[in-house]
């Protein structure tokens, strides 16, 4: 336990960020219909279940340009 209030400082800000990248990406996937490639479907299932690299990856190669 001592272990995890030695790192919590450190956590707590990767944690903000990831669930803050998550919320962006998975509104904006469900606002949109068109993407570079892929479904709906699949970009849900990316940015929840690959954490921090799932949002990264929507935002950069997965949206299309409005």
């Amino acid at each position: 336990m001592d272990l995890v209030r030695e790192y919590l400082p450190i956590l707590i800000p990767i944690i903000i960020l990831e669930i803050g990248l998550m919320i962006y990406s998975l509104r904006h996937v469900l606002k949109h219909d068109r993407y570079k490639f892929g479904s709906r479907t699949m970009w849900i299932l990316i940015v929840v279940f690959i954490q921090i690299i799932g949002p990264i990856l929507y935002l950069t190669i997965g949206r299309e340009d409005e």
